[in-house]
């Protein structure tokens, strides 16, 4: 069993920063692909950033260019750094990891099998 848990959201003005944590506790295999997925209220999760164990990662547009995903493989910790946050960025912030093994490492939430309870990132106009 793989437990995830994340933490750093907090209320910030728009155009600041962020940095999120994410640590999963349990083998290397579980994390070699780690993603962080958000869910604003009255909306469907939608994937924020992907990373997989070679450090490649991908974003949802509406992030690029302001958050940066990383990951600690000897540590087992994932992080999000946001930058330039908006008012839309207002959400719950999930890390995932334990990609299923049908899965391709992508912004997938049925590729994943083991969430965090989330943490609430809040920004104000």
């Amino acid at each position: 069993q793989v437990q995830v848990a994340e933490s750093g959201g907090g209320s910030v003005q728009a155009g600041g920063s962020l940095r999120l944590s994410c640590v999963a506790s349990g083998s290397t295999y579980s994390t070699r692909c780690m993603a962080w997925f958000r869910q604003a209220p009255g909306k469907e999760r939608e994937g924020v950033a992907v990373i997989d164990s070679a450090g490649s990662s991908t974003y949802v547009d509406a992030v690029k260019g302001r958050f940066t995903v990383s990951k600690d493989n000897a540590k087992n910790t994932l992080y999000l750094q946001m930058n330039s946050l908006k008012p839309e960025d207002t959400a719950m912030y999930y890390c995932a990891a334990g990609l299923r093994s049908w899965a391709a490492c992508a912004m997938r939430a049925t590729g994943f099998a083991y969430w965090g309870q989330g943490t609430q990132v809040t920004v104000s106009s």
